[in-house]
């Protein structure tokens, strides 16, 4: 990377991402804003969707349109993600601007003013609209309530201890929406599902916020990692465990037993990473609650092999 390469780079910016290297430079500020030089959060996104198709799938059948549902998921988690992260930027641009971390977003750097901020979120989100009408009508309404969670987030860590809460309410809303295109109606499968992932979403994302803790104390942003302080283990040991039984539970409900003992190991191969994770957390090291934060699409990605397989029973 040249120095030119390094103006405006964000601070938790993945080291040589494509943004910083190879995109044009007026496009940069705007491709920051949308987090597409972290990508982990766009994977955190599509993830529970993949959850809520290969679950769908393997309880109702393969149809082609399970490849479009896909693909339509993974370009809408891609322009959600960003114009709901262009969102959360223009709600906490002065307390971004107070956290080390947060203070090089190219909001509170200058590089984006909000009134154009407001207008790539809204392009953003069209777009993302014309992808989600291609789904059928059930889905539709399905995208449609996803946006209030999606509006009300920002504002949480002003007014609870638990906006990693919200955040998963808003995250996991793919497993709602792809388990009903895929099927036509939403099932209780689905509703363990998106249960399983925002217990997963508490445990990542508090893991997440330990990165700013004592930055978010000076400033009063609330936290569930300022809420549990030194001591988190127990509380993200729960959050897995509740992930994982959620997740098992949704199996169990959408699956005869054959195919449900095969798709039983997406949920243990969740469970594996999870512990694996808290037994390397350090909550007094940054950069290393970082690095756990982002394996977690690693996690996520390791219940599908199975969901799959059973599907192919």
């Amino acid at each position: 990377m040249t120095a030119s390469d390094d103006v405006g780079r964000v601070a938790d910016a993945v080291k040589g991402n494509w943004v910083d290297r190879i995109a044009p430079p007026w496009l940069r500020p705007w491709l920051r804003l949308s987090r597409a030089d972290r990508p982990a959060g766009t994977w955190l996104l599509l993830i529970p969707c993949l959850w809520g198709l290969t679950l769908a799938v393997a309880a109702t059948g393969f149809r082609p349109s399970a490849l479009w549902i896909a693909a339509g998921c993974a370009v809408g988690a891609l322009l959600m993600r960003g114009a709901g992260c262009t969102w959360n930027d223009v709600t906490d641009r002065h307390i971004d601007g107070r956290v080390a971390r947060t203070a090089s977003r190219p909001i509170p750097s200058g590089q984006v003013t909000v009134r154009g901020a407001l207008a790539w979120m809204a392009a953003q989100a069209a777009a993302a609209f014309l992808v989600l009408l291609t789904f059928p009508p059930a889905a539709v309404l399905l995208g449609v309530v996803a946006l209030l969670p999606v509006a009300v987030y920002p504002f949480a860590k002003r007014f609870t201890w638990w906006p990693q809460l919200f955040l998963g309410v808003a995250f996991n809303w793919g497993a709602l929406l792809a388990w009903t295109a895929h099927t036509g109606s939403l099932g209780a499968p689905a509703v363990l599902l998106y249960l399983a992932g925002i217990a997963w979403t508490l445990f990542y994302d508090t893991i997440y916020a330990y990165q700013d803790i004592e930055d978010d104390a000076l400033i009063g942003v609330r936290s569930t990692a300022r809420r549990f302080g030194g001591r988190p283990g127990p509380w993200l040991a729960a959050f897995a465990a509740a992930a994982v039984l959620l997740m098992a539970a949704a199996v169990l409900a959408a699956l005869p037993l054959p195919r449900a003992l095969v798709a039983l190991g997406g949920p243990v191969a969740l469970g594996v990473h999870l512990a694996w994770q808290l037994r390397r957390l350090d909550v007094g090291d940054p950069d290393r609650c970082l690095a756990l934060f982002r394996s977690n699409r690693d996690a996520g990605l390791w219940v599908l092999p199975f969901s799959a397989l059973a599907a192919a029973m």
